[in-house]
Protein backbone atom coordinates (compact mmCIF):
# COMPACT_ATOMS: atom_id res chain seq x y z
CA UNK A 1 0.00 0.00 0.00
CA UNK A 2 2.82 2.42 0.86
CA UNK A 3 4.60 1.68 -2.42
CA UNK A 4 1.38 2.22 -4.41
CA UNK A 5 0.76 5.53 -2.61
CA UNK A 6 4.30 6.75 -3.32
CA UNK A 7 3.98 5.71 -6.97
CA UNK A 8 0.65 7.51 -7.36
CA UNK A 9 2.00 10.70 -5.76
CA UNK A 10 5.08 10.63 -7.99
CA UNK A 11 3.02 10.18 -11.17
CA UNK A 12 0.54 12.86 -10.09
CA UNK A 13 3.29 15.39 -9.33
CA UNK A 14 5.03 14.62 -12.63
CA UNK A 15 1.85 15.11 -14.69
CA UNK A 16 0.80 18.22 -12.74
CA UNK A 17 4.22 19.84 -13.08
CA UNK A 18 4.25 19.10 -16.82
CA UNK A 19 0.80 20.63 -17.33
CA UNK A 20 1.66 23.67 -15.22
CA UNK A 21 4.84 24.16 -17.22
CA UNK A 22 2.95 23.98 -20.51
CA UNK A 23 0.10 26.34 -19.61
CA UNK A 24 2.22 28.74 -17.56
CA UNK A 25 4.64 29.12 -20.46
CA UNK A 26 1.79 30.00 -22.81
CA UNK A 27 0.42 32.54 -20.34
CA UNK A 28 3.88 34.09 -19.99
CA UNK A 29 4.30 34.34 -23.76
CA UNK A 30 0.88 35.93 -24.07
CA UNK A 31 1.61 38.54 -21.40
CA UNK A 32 4.94 39.41 -23.01
CA UNK A 33 3.27 39.74 -26.40
CA UNK A 34 0.58 41.99 -24.93
CA UNK A 35 3.29 44.27 -23.53
CA UNK A 36 5.33 44.35 -26.75
CA UNK A 37 2.40 44.63 -29.18
CA UNK A 38 -0.99 45.20 -27.53
CA UNK A 39 -2.95 45.19 -30.78
CA UNK A 40 -1.56 41.90 -32.05
CA UNK A 41 -2.12 40.22 -28.68
CA UNK A 42 -5.84 40.69 -28.96
CA UNK A 43 -6.07 39.06 -32.38
CA UNK A 44 -6.79 35.48 -33.16
CA UNK A 45 -3.38 34.80 -34.74
CA UNK A 46 -1.57 34.77 -31.40
CA UNK A 47 -4.30 32.70 -29.76
CA UNK A 48 -4.12 30.15 -32.55
CA UNK A 49 -0.33 30.03 -32.25
CA UNK A 50 -0.51 29.41 -28.52
CA UNK A 51 -3.24 26.83 -28.99
CA UNK A 52 -1.22 24.98 -31.62
CA UNK A 53 1.85 25.05 -29.38
CA UNK A 54 -0.11 23.63 -26.44
CA UNK A 55 -1.66 20.99 -28.69
CA UNK A 56 1.71 19.91 -30.06
CA UNK A 57 3.16 19.72 -26.54
CA UNK A 58 0.31 17.59 -25.21
CA UNK A 59 0.45 15.43 -28.33
CA UNK A 60 4.14 14.76 -27.74
CA UNK A 61 3.40 13.81 -24.13
CA UNK A 62 0.73 11.25 -25.07
CA UNK A 63 2.58 9.96 -28.14
CA UNK A 64 3.84 6.75 -26.44
CA UNK A 65 0.24 5.81 -25.51
CA UNK A 66 -1.73 6.82 -28.60
CA UNK A 67 -0.89 3.70 -30.62
CA UNK A 68 -1.78 1.19 -27.91
CA UNK A 69 -5.41 0.91 -28.99
CA UNK A 70 -6.15 -0.53 -32.44
CA UNK A 71 -7.98 1.88 -34.70
CA UNK A 72 -9.65 1.50 -38.06
CA UNK A 73 -10.07 4.25 -40.69
CA UNK A 74 -13.84 4.22 -40.15
CA UNK A 75 -13.45 4.66 -36.39
CA UNK A 76 -10.88 7.43 -36.83
CA UNK A 77 -13.25 9.20 -39.25
CA UNK A 78 -16.10 9.06 -36.72
CA UNK A 79 -13.86 10.33 -33.90
CA UNK A 80 -12.51 13.12 -36.08
CA UNK A 81 -16.04 14.18 -37.01
CA UNK A 82 -17.05 14.27 -33.35
CA UNK A 83 -13.95 16.30 -32.47
CA UNK A 84 -14.77 18.77 -35.24
CA UNK A 85 -18.29 19.15 -33.86
CA UNK A 86 -16.76 19.86 -30.47
CA UNK A 87 -14.52 22.56 -32.00
CA UNK A 88 -11.23 20.61 -32.17
CA UNK A 89 -10.18 20.57 -35.84
CA UNK A 90 -6.47 19.88 -35.56
CA UNK A 91 -5.41 16.36 -36.54
CA UNK A 92 -3.32 16.09 -33.37
CA UNK A 93 -6.50 15.99 -31.27
CA UNK A 94 -7.26 12.50 -32.61
CA UNK A 95 -3.98 11.22 -31.18
CA UNK A 96 -4.63 13.07 -27.92
CA UNK A 97 -8.06 11.46 -27.68
CA UNK A 98 -6.68 7.94 -28.16
CA UNK A 99 -3.90 8.67 -25.70
CA UNK A 100 -6.47 9.83 -23.15
CA UNK A 101 -8.39 6.57 -23.56
CA UNK A 102 -5.23 4.76 -22.39
CA UNK A 103 -4.02 7.19 -19.70
CA UNK A 104 -7.38 7.74 -18.01
CA UNK A 105 -7.97 4.03 -17.13
CA UNK A 106 -4.41 3.84 -15.76
CA UNK A 107 -5.04 6.91 -13.62
CA UNK A 108 -8.32 5.49 -12.30
CA UNK A 109 -6.65 2.17 -11.50
CA UNK A 110 -3.91 4.01 -9.60
CA UNK A 111 -6.57 5.88 -7.65
CA UNK A 112 -8.23 2.58 -6.74
CA UNK A 113 -4.86 1.11 -5.77
CA UNK A 114 -4.39 3.69 -2.98
CA UNK A 115 -7.83 2.96 -1.54
CA UNK A 116 -8.75 -0.02 0.70
CA UNK A 117 -11.35 -1.20 -1.84
CA UNK A 118 -8.99 -3.14 -4.08
CA UNK A 119 -11.18 -5.98 -5.34
CA UNK A 120 -11.17 -7.23 -8.91
CA UNK A 121 -14.63 -5.79 -9.58
CA UNK A 122 -13.55 -2.32 -8.43
CA UNK A 123 -10.45 -2.43 -10.65
CA UNK A 124 -12.52 -3.55 -13.65
CA UNK A 125 -15.13 -0.83 -13.01
CA UNK A 126 -12.40 1.82 -12.68
CA UNK A 127 -10.75 0.69 -15.92
CA UNK A 128 -14.10 0.66 -17.75
CA UNK A 129 -15.07 4.12 -16.48
CA UNK A 130 -11.64 5.45 -17.40
CA UNK A 131 -11.96 4.03 -20.91
CA UNK A 132 -15.41 5.61 -21.40
CA UNK A 133 -14.61 8.94 -19.69
CA UNK A 134 -13.08 10.60 -22.80
CA UNK A 135 -16.18 9.67 -24.82
CA UNK A 136 -18.47 11.15 -22.16
CA UNK A 137 -16.36 14.30 -21.99
CA UNK A 138 -16.39 14.68 -25.78
CA UNK A 139 -20.15 14.20 -25.91
CA UNK A 140 -20.57 16.84 -23.22
CA UNK A 141 -18.41 19.28 -25.17
CA UNK A 142 -20.41 18.66 -28.35
CA UNK A 143 -23.69 19.23 -26.53
CA UNK A 144 -22.44 22.43 -24.88
CA UNK A 145 -21.14 23.82 -28.18
CA UNK A 146 -24.37 23.00 -30.00
CA UNK A 147 -26.35 24.70 -27.23
CA UNK A 148 -24.23 27.84 -27.51
CA UNK A 149 -24.68 27.91 -31.28
CA UNK A 150 -28.42 27.38 -30.97
CA UNK A 151 -28.77 30.16 -28.39
CA UNK A 152 -26.61 32.72 -30.18
CA UNK A 153 -27.89 32.10 -33.71
CA UNK A 154 -30.80 34.65 -33.63
CA UNK A 155 -28.46 37.45 -32.53
CA UNK A 156 -25.98 36.54 -35.26
CA UNK A 157 -28.74 36.58 -37.88
CA UNK A 158 -29.98 39.99 -36.69
CA UNK A 159 -26.48 41.42 -36.94
CA UNK A 160 -26.10 39.82 -40.36
CA UNK A 161 -29.33 41.46 -41.52
CA UNK A 162 -28.21 44.86 -40.22
CA UNK A 163 -24.88 44.56 -42.08
CA UNK A 164 -26.60 43.54 -45.31
CA UNK A 165 -29.14 46.34 -45.10
CA UNK A 166 -26.25 48.76 -44.53
CA UNK A 167 -24.89 47.87 -47.97
CA UNK A 168 -22.57 44.92 -47.43
CA UNK A 169 -22.81 41.74 -49.45
CA UNK A 170 -23.51 38.39 -47.84
CA UNK A 171 -19.86 37.33 -47.72
CA UNK A 172 -18.60 40.67 -46.39
CA UNK A 173 -21.44 40.81 -43.84
CA UNK A 174 -20.57 37.31 -42.68
CA UNK A 175 -16.93 38.28 -42.14
CA UNK A 176 -18.00 41.40 -40.22
CA UNK A 177 -20.38 39.42 -38.00
CA UNK A 178 -17.64 36.88 -37.28
CA UNK A 179 -15.33 39.72 -36.26
CA UNK A 180 -17.96 41.42 -34.07
CA UNK A 181 -19.03 38.25 -32.21
CA UNK A 182 -15.61 36.97 -31.16
CA UNK A 183 -16.28 37.71 -27.49
CA UNK A 184 -20.04 37.25 -27.14
CA UNK A 185 -20.44 34.14 -29.32
CA UNK A 186 -17.01 32.60 -30.04
CA UNK A 187 -18.49 29.38 -31.46
CA UNK A 188 -20.56 31.18 -34.11
CA UNK A 189 -17.67 33.52 -34.86
CA UNK A 190 -15.38 30.53 -35.40
CA UNK A 191 -17.82 28.82 -37.76
CA UNK A 192 -18.49 31.96 -39.79
CA UNK A 193 -14.76 32.66 -40.05
CA UNK A 194 -14.23 29.14 -41.35
CA UNK A 195 -16.92 29.70 -44.01
CA UNK A 196 -15.06 32.82 -45.13
CA UNK A 197 -11.78 30.90 -45.34
CA UNK A 198 -13.41 28.15 -47.40
CA UNK A 199 -14.85 30.67 -49.84
CA UNK A 200 -11.48 32.39 -50.17
CA UNK A 201 -9.98 29.01 -50.99
CA UNK A 202 -12.36 28.71 -53.95
CA UNK A 203 -15.15 26.60 -52.51
CA UNK A 204 -18.66 27.54 -53.70
CA UNK A 205 -20.90 29.38 -51.29
CA UNK A 206 -23.58 26.70 -51.15
CA UNK A 207 -21.02 23.99 -50.41
CA UNK A 208 -19.43 26.09 -47.67
CA UNK A 209 -22.81 26.58 -46.00
CA UNK A 210 -23.58 22.86 -46.28
CA UNK A 211 -20.27 22.13 -44.57
CA UNK A 212 -21.38 24.45 -41.76
CA UNK A 213 -24.53 22.42 -41.26
CA UNK A 214 -22.53 19.19 -41.29
CA UNK A 215 -19.94 20.48 -38.80
CA UNK A 216 -22.40 21.83 -36.27
CA UNK A 217 -25.14 19.17 -36.62
CA UNK A 218 -27.75 21.63 -35.27
CA UNK A 219 -31.28 21.52 -36.66
CA UNK A 220 -31.72 25.30 -36.66
CA UNK A 221 -28.45 25.73 -38.57
CA UNK A 222 -29.51 23.12 -41.13
CA UNK A 223 -32.82 24.93 -41.67
CA UNK A 224 -31.01 28.27 -41.99
CA UNK A 225 -28.59 26.83 -44.55
CA UNK A 226 -31.47 25.39 -46.56
CA UNK A 227 -33.25 28.77 -46.50
CA UNK A 228 -30.10 30.62 -47.57
CA UNK A 229 -29.38 28.22 -50.42
CA UNK A 230 -32.98 28.43 -51.60
CA UNK A 231 -33.02 32.24 -51.44
CA UNK A 232 -29.73 32.43 -53.31
CA UNK A 233 -30.94 29.96 -55.93
CA UNK A 234 -34.25 31.70 -56.66
CA UNK A 235 -32.91 35.26 -56.31
CA UNK A 236 -35.12 36.33 -53.39
CA UNK A 237 -34.06 38.79 -50.70
CA UNK A 238 -31.59 37.13 -48.34
CA UNK A 239 -32.00 39.80 -45.67
CA UNK A 240 -35.77 39.30 -45.49
CA UNK A 241 -35.29 35.55 -45.33
CA UNK A 242 -32.84 35.87 -42.46
CA UNK A 243 -35.09 38.33 -40.61
CA UNK A 244 -38.09 36.01 -40.84
CA UNK A 245 -36.03 33.02 -39.80
CA UNK A 246 -34.57 34.93 -36.84
CA UNK A 247 -38.08 35.74 -35.61
CA UNK A 248 -39.04 32.10 -36.09
CA UNK A 249 -36.09 30.97 -33.96
CA UNK A 250 -37.10 33.33 -31.17
CA UNK A 251 -40.65 32.02 -31.25
CA UNK A 252 -39.34 28.45 -31.11
CA UNK A 253 -37.11 29.32 -28.17
CA UNK A 254 -40.05 30.87 -26.32
CA UNK A 255 -42.19 27.81 -27.01
CA UNK A 256 -39.41 25.54 -25.82
CA UNK A 257 -39.16 27.44 -22.55
CA UNK A 258 -42.93 27.27 -22.09
CA UNK A 259 -42.83 23.53 -22.75
CA UNK A 260 -40.10 23.06 -20.15
CA UNK A 261 -42.10 25.11 -17.65
CA UNK A 262 -45.20 23.00 -18.30
CA UNK A 263 -43.24 19.79 -17.70
CA UNK A 264 -42.09 20.88 -14.24
CA UNK A 265 -45.47 20.03 -12.68
CA UNK A 266 -45.17 16.44 -13.86
CA UNK A 267 -41.51 16.18 -12.86
CA UNK A 268 -42.30 17.40 -9.33
CA UNK A 269 -44.56 14.40 -8.67
CA UNK A 270 -41.67 12.00 -8.01
CA UNK A 271 -39.82 14.23 -5.47
CA UNK A 272 -43.15 14.92 -3.75
CA UNK A 273 -44.08 11.24 -3.48
CA UNK A 274 -40.68 9.86 -2.47
CA UNK A 275 -39.22 12.69 -0.33
CA UNK A 276 -41.77 15.28 0.80
CA UNK A 277 -44.90 13.20 1.50
CA UNK A 278 -43.09 10.66 3.74
CA UNK A 279 -41.65 13.51 5.80
CA UNK A 280 -45.11 15.06 6.17
CA UNK A 281 -46.58 11.72 7.21
CA UNK A 282 -43.88 11.26 9.84
CA UNK A 283 -44.38 14.77 11.22
CA UNK A 284 -48.19 14.59 11.18
CA UNK A 285 -48.81 10.99 12.21
CA UNK A 286 -45.67 10.24 14.22
CA UNK A 287 -46.85 11.69 17.56
CA UNK A 288 -50.27 10.08 17.19
CA UNK A 289 -48.68 6.72 16.41
CA UNK A 290 -46.52 6.96 19.55
CA UNK A 291 -49.58 7.84 21.63
CA UNK A 292 -51.55 4.89 20.24
CA UNK A 293 -48.66 2.52 20.92
CA UNK A 294 -48.36 3.73 24.51
CA UNK A 295 -52.14 3.28 24.93
CA UNK A 296 -51.97 -0.33 23.72
CA UNK A 297 -49.12 -0.98 26.15
CA UNK A 298 -51.32 0.10 29.04
CA UNK A 299 -54.09 -2.27 28.02
CA UNK A 300 -51.64 -5.11 27.51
Amino acid sequence: MTLALITFLAVFLLVASGLLLVFYRDATVKRLASVVSPRSATGTALDRLLRLRSTSTVSSLVQPFQKVLPRSPQEVSVIQKRLIRAGYRNDAYVNIFYGAKVLTPLLFVLLVAVTPYGSFFVYAAAAGLGFLAPDFWLGNRISARQTNIRVGLPEALDLLVVCMEAGLGLDQAMVRVADEMKISQPEISDELSLIGLEQRAGRPRAEAWRNLAERTNVDSVRAMVAALIQADHFGTSVSKTLRVYSDTLRVQRRQMVEEMAAKTTVKLIFPLVFFIFPSLFVVALGPEAITIMEGFKKFL
